[in-house]
This record gives C-alpha cells, sequence and structure tokens, in this order.
C-alpha cells in the first residue's frame, strides 16, 4: 500500500470553524483515509516523519481542538461506512466520519431493524456533525435523565500514537476508552463506535410559558410522568424584564400506540433566518415570535429521533453583517449549575450580560445526568445546562469584550458551585479551568506519559499546555 500522506511541505491550507468562523487557521495539508487500514497507514507514517496531526470531522468546534496551525489534519470524512449491526441487542458499529443523517437514514430503510432501533440522542441545533467527534467530545442533547453520549457507547476501535487499531471498552483498554471519551482526539483516532441503541418511540410535545424560578419543579414533575426529552429556551433582550427568566418550556412524552403526525408544523430555514436576523436586531420580538411558534405547536407528536433534528443555517451572517453594519458572528458557551441553584445563577448570568454589553442571540436550558465513564468528565453531577450563544464583533475590541463576558459568566458558575465545557473557546483562565476540572492535571500528566512523541496534538491542546506551564512558574 502506497503512503497515506504527502512529503512534508510549507503550510498551504487555510480554514475555520463552521459556527464562529473565529479559527482561521493554516496547516500543511488533510490526510484523508478512506479505510480503517489507511487510516493506520497514515498515523505510522506520521510517526516516521516525525509529525503531529489531530482528527477533524464537520469542522463545528469553535475551541481549536480540530486544528492544528502548521500541522497535518486527519479527516475523518472518508471513514464513513455502517460496517455492523446488531438487531438481537441493538448495537450498530459505525466509521468515525458517518454524520446523523446518514447514520439516522440507514436505520429507518435498513430491512433487518426490524425492532425499530434508533439513537438516544445527538446534538441538537444541526445535524451535520460526525459520531467521532460527538464521542471525542462527548456530546449530549436534550434528554431530561441521559448521562452525555459516553453512556450510548458500547466500545471504540482507537488508532493510538503508534498507529495501532486497539478495541477499548469499559474492560478492555479499560483507561485508553476513558481517556478518549471526551479527550478531544488527543490519545487517538477513535475510528470506528459501536452504539447503544433505543427502540423508536412517538413523543407528544407539551409546551408552556413559564419563569425559570418554575422550570425545575416543572422538569422534575415531566421527569416523573416519563417525559424523555425536554429544554428551556428563554428571553434574550437585555432590556427587557423578561431577560433570561421568561422561557418556553417543551417537554416530550412518549405515547404507546401513536403515530407520528405526518406534517407537523415546523421551522423551515426562510423562518430560521429571519428570526436570527430579528435576535440581533429585535430580540424581543424576536422571542415573542419564536415563543408563539412553540405555544402553537403544543400537542403536536413527532418520532423521538427526528424531533431532535435541527435546521442549521450555513453563511447566515452574511445578511446579518449586513443589517448590523459589521463582521460578526456568534459564539457558544455551556455552563453547568447544580439544579437547585438554576434561577439564582439566571439572575446572576443576567446581570453579568448587562455589565458587559453582551448580547446573546439564542440561549437554552437542559439537563444531564452524571457519568463516571469518562476521565476528563465535565458532568461530574446532576446539572442543569445553560447554553448561550453570544454574538461577537470580528474586530479586536469585539473578541476582547467577548473574552471577558465568557470568563465573567464561567465565575458566575463556579460561584454556584458549577463549571463550564471546556472546548467552545479558549477564554477561561488557569483557575477557572483547574476550579472546573480538578482532574485536568492528571489528563496532562496521562497524555504526556502514553503520547511521549506528541503524535496527537492541537491548538486547543497547546493553549492548555501552555497556561498550565505559565501557572506553574
Amino acid at each position: 500500500m502506497p503512503a497515506a500522506i504527502a512529503p512534508l511541505s510549507a503550510p498551504t491550507l487555510r480554514l475555520n470553524d463552521v459556527h464562529s468562523g473565529l479559527n482561521r487557521t493554516t496547516v500543511a495539508g488533510l490526510l484523508q483515509p478512506r479505510s480503517l487500514e489507511q487510516a493506520c497507514v497514515a498515523v505510522r507514517d506520521c510517526a516516521r516523519l516525525g509529525r503531529s496531526t489531530i482528527a477533524v470531522g464537520a469542522r463545528h468546534a469553535m475551541g481549536g481542538q480540530q486544528f492544528l496551525s502548521g500541522g497535518w489534519l486527519l479527516d475523518t470524512s472518508g471513514l464513513d461506512r455502517i460496517v455492523d449491526f446488531d438487531d438481537e441487542r441493538g448495537l450498530l458499529t459505525v466509521e468515525a466520519g458517518v454524520q446523523w443523517p446518514a447514520l439516522l437514514e440507514w436505520l429507518a430503510r435498513h430491512p433487518d431493524n426490524s425492532r425499530g432501533w434508533t439513537i438516544r440522542q445527538k446534538q441538537t441545533g444541526a445535524d451535520g456533525f460526525s459520531l467521532g467527534g460527538a464521542f471525542a467530545s462527548n456530546i449530549h442533547g436534550r434528554g431530561l435523565a441521559y448521562a452525555p453520549f459516553v453512556e450510548d457507547v458500547e466500545s471504540i476501535v482507537l488508532i493510538d500514537h503508534r498507529g495501532d487499531a486497539r478495541i477499548a471498552d469499559r474492560e478492555r483498554n479499560a483507561e485508553w476508552f476513558a481517556l478518549a471519551a471526551g479527550g478531544y482526539g488527543l490519545f487517538g483516532l477513535v475510528a470506528r463506535l459501536t452504539l447503544r441503541l433505543v427502540p423508536r418511540t412517538v413523543l407528544r410535545r407539551e409546551v408552556a410559558l413559564l419563569r425559570v424560578g418554575e422550570l425545575m419543579p416543572h422538569l422534575q414533575a415531566a421527569i416523573a410522568e416519563g417525559c424523555s426529552y425536554g429544554d428551556f429556551q428563554f428571553a434574550i433582550d437585555p432590556n427587557s424584564d423578561d431577560f433570561l427568566d421568561l422561557g418556553i418550556a417543551s417537554c416530550y412524552r412518549p405515547l404507546a400506540d401513536a403515530a407520528a403526525d405526518p406534517a407537523p408544523r415546523h421551522l423551515g430555514g426562510e423562518d430560521f433566518a429571519r428570526l436570527l436576523c430579528l435576535a440581533h436586531v429585535d430580540p424581543s420580538r424576536a422571542f415573542a415570535e419564536y415563543a408563539g411558534f412553540y405555544l402553537a405547536t403544543d400537542g403536536q407528536r413527532y418520532a423521538s429521533d427526528s424531533q431532535q433534528a435541527g435546521v442549521y443555517l450555513d453563511g447566515y451572517h452574511a445578511s446579518v453583517d449586513a443589517a448590523l453594519g459589521h463582521c460578526g458572528s456568534e459564539m457558544i458557551t455551556e455552563l453547568y449549575v447544580p439544579r437547585a441553584r438554576l434561577a439564582g445563577f439566571m439572575a446572576a448570568a443576567a446581570d453579568c450580560l448587562r455589565r458587559h454589553r453582551a448580547q446573546p442571540i439564542y440561549g437554552t436550558v437542559r439537563l444531564v445526568c452524571a457519568e463516571r465513564s469518562s476521565m476528563l468528565a465535565w458532568a461530574r453531577e446532576d446539572w442543569a445546562c445553560i447554553v448561550f450563544n453570544l454574538h461577537v464583533r470580528h474586530d479586536p475590541a469585539g473578541r476582547i469584550a467577548a473574552a471577558v463576558a465568557f470568563r465573567a459568566l464561567i465565575d458566575e458558575a463556579l460561584a454556584c458551585g458549577g463549571s463550564y465545557y471546556l472546548t467552545y473557546h479558549r477564554h477561561a483562565t488557569r483557575d477557572q479551568v483547574e476550579a472546573a476540572y480538578p482532574q485536568f492535571r492528571e489528563f496532562l500528566r496521562r497524555k504526556r506519559e502514553l503520547d511521549p512523541d506528541r503524535r496527537w496534538d492541537s491548538d486547543w491542546f497547546r493553549h492548555h499546555e501552555a497556561l498550565f506551564a505559565r501557572g506553574d512558574e
């Protein structure tokens, strides 16, 4: 088999993340294997030539974990096969580059899926994410009583720093499994995953307009009554008394012997484009229209997998920039607080965002349950998860202002005994990282020991390694 990568050359390829557009990165090139064997050869060639690499999938991640300045990226898009399906046990093995729409279409059409197996959770708000990236980031969806994605994975095939493929699960190579889950590609390429599927069900959407102080009792009652999914989308106008307080709570209740609505009302691409523009220029009206739509869909019935799908508008900010008169985009942060402290945190966050003149374009509250399978676990307890999509101007002053606002929000979460998600941005201080992730130093130590030649590297890792080195001086 010929070498899987070209000879070393000067950096020529320029990439960026899809969502924020704030990670312009120049790399040497892309390695694009189309099989497990070719992926192993690519990593071995990197080792032979003394190169570092990192896996890149759909390129939505904003923290730099899929980019490596001046280095080679291992593009998983060619690893897109369904490998095996066990209809008896509900196990599906896929390659890392498979994206959610292809997986769901395969399950819907495959004649051997006699029991109607499907996924338990995926990211919402967009569908074009790779399964390998979902595991490497240990994502979650909007399940009301689910742990993160690692708990949906039975086993993986991991290509280590030597280019060797190994099976890892909670018993075989257990440490590798724990490090790869939410390890952001730094302990190897997750080339294959075996997923634990669940039976497809029909859900009824139940919608209520609530204050944030009413939310946790509402969701706890919904869970007790069997609802499986839900979230709370809150008002985003800092000039309104409803800011981060009033919101739409949507819960999804399983129905026995029911069919999904053949043509439920939904927001299409044009609807989302208009609402996104409104959120920038008239946020109270945007929320009112969004809430009105959701209230009108109370009682609609959906399949449990298709209700997790989302419309994503690539490049929507061109029209928004024209309306605002400057270049900008949105960047996400996700914060975690104990559920009993959600209302207090939201009040503090509202004051914080007003103080820093930050503008959320979209925000939601979800729930997540604790998991114990990953080493760098972010779901250390049963959290309330708060997502803010903040508008960021792309000029230097705008970037600095956004960094200050993101750090201030992390401080508010930490003050509540909470945490934050590591890789939506790189604005946290070393003290914030350590407070939220007391295991982070051990994570760095195991990285040095298990990958001594630094075959796996990324801009995100370089940043955090330097951050902790400065902190030790």
